[in-house]
């Protein structure tokens, strides 16, 4: 096993080692590390929901009506009644005919994409989708086209210049969860519908953000029953754990009878589902969450920018200060810590070599006052380390 060992060594020279940190979140946003509190810019949290007494209470009441656990796989023993309405709700939500829970959102992604391709077929993949849709093609065994990142001249020609003898599927995100922009889903659908390809939208990190009421991507762009596969997340805006899926009737049958992640894994906790299903009546009933959310985002974007700082994405709760190599965004992390802040930092392989950064996420639950000292310590750390 010293290959672990060499392996390890390689990696902490090049600045890009990890472990876990065990952090007590004291609420969506304050964390408490070593005795120390720190505001954290570094969750998915985007609604700030996780902390919400309406939802917890939803997860006690499903575990003294169903138990801890759910016993089994869902087509044996685990669909406990909770499914159902969670599976309704979302449905509902995203404007479709069904929907289909996953464990995580990984798993709905590999399991629907390679439930529907396979040998002969052809999947047309952003360059920068998430790391679950790059194993969902490769478990496939279908060929993987990738196209220049949002470029759709691009998506265009090798849809054009691509022999295909069986199914075409074309397969984004809907918000890039490390740079923060929007895919540009309208011209993706008009090209999908021209060459008769399928659209799938992975919307883990634009649920809550985007849309009427936080509906997604499709709602944002006015798609509704132009997108053949909606997926998403129970774990970011949700304040749960989960994935799923929202499509047609026939849609979610084929998946429940084909999907490997979804037919043998043992089914969520029903505090999970639950949970889920409380998150999604609390974004239902309170919409101006997401009006918040996207209001903080602006704020901190635009004294950021204003400052002279790099702040890439747009309009999302996603911000990205591109720092360029490793070690100084390690650094720039560490410093920020010492100032009471958490953030990320992301290094390859997560993005490519020179494009490291640290990542910021802003939520509904942040006090604009403690984003505003929050923004005057990232300004001065970045000009301590002469990034500006």
């Amino acid at each position: 096993m010293e290959f672990c060992k060499t392996y390890l060594l390689k990696v902490q020279e090049q600045n890009l080692y990890r472990k876990p940190v065990i952090y007590r979140f004291l609420d969506a946003v304050h964390v408490e590390l070593e005795g120390k509190s720190y505001l954290s810019l570094s969750t998915n949290n985007y609604l700030g929901l996780t902390h919400s007494s309406a939802i917890q209470q939803a997860a006690i009441d499903a575990i003294s009506q169903y138990g801890t656990g759910s016993g089994g796989a869902r087509l044996t023993t685990g669909s406990h009644p909770l499914y159902q309405k969670l599976e309704q709700g979302l449905a509902a939500f995203k404007k479709t005919e069904a929907a289909v829970v996953f464990n995580t959102g990984y798993m709905a992604n590999v399991g629907v994409i390679s439930a529907l391709s396979g040998k002969g077929d052809v999947i047309f993949s952003d360059a920068l989708n998430h790391a679950s849709i790059i194993d969902g093609c490769c478990l496939s065994k279908a060929h993987r086209v990738v196209y220049r990142h949002g470029d759709m001249d691009d998506l265009a020609e090798k849809l054009k210049d691509t022999p295909c003898s069986g199914r075409r599927l074309i397969v984004t995100d809907g918000v890039f969860s490390m740079d923060g922009d929007i895919a540009p889903l309208d011209d993706i659908v008009a090209l999908g519908e021209t060459y008769e390809a399928m659209i799938m939208v992975d919307d883990a990190h634009a649920v809550g953000v985007l849309g009427h009421g936080g509906c997604g991507t499709v709602d944002h762009f006015g798609l509704q029953e132009r997108v053949d596969i909606q997926m998403g997340t129970l774990s970011k805006s949700l304040a749960s754990e989960g994935g799923y899926v929202a499509g047609s009737q026939a849609l979610i049958a084929y998946l429940m009878n084909k999907a490997r992640s979804f037919i043998f894994s043992t089914a969520l906790s029903p505090a999970t589902v639950g949970a889920a299903h409380g998150a999604l009546m609390e974004l239902q009933n309170h919409p101006e969450l997401v009006e918040t959310v996207l209001q903080n985002a602006q704020y901190v974007r635009e004294a950021l920018t204003f400052a002279g700082i790099p702040v890439e994405g747009n309009m999302t709760p996603i911000l990205p200060i591109m720092v360029g190599e490793a070690a100084l965004a390690v650094k720039m992390v560490e410093l920020l810590k010492e100032e009471g802040l958490l953030v990320s930092a992301i290094r390859p392989p997560t993005v490519p070599h020179g494009s490291s950064r640290l990542r910021l996420t802003i939520s509904a639950a942040h006090d604009r006052k403690e984003l505003a000292q929050a923004v005057e310590s990232i300004i001065a750390v970045s000009r301590r380390v002469k990034l500006i």
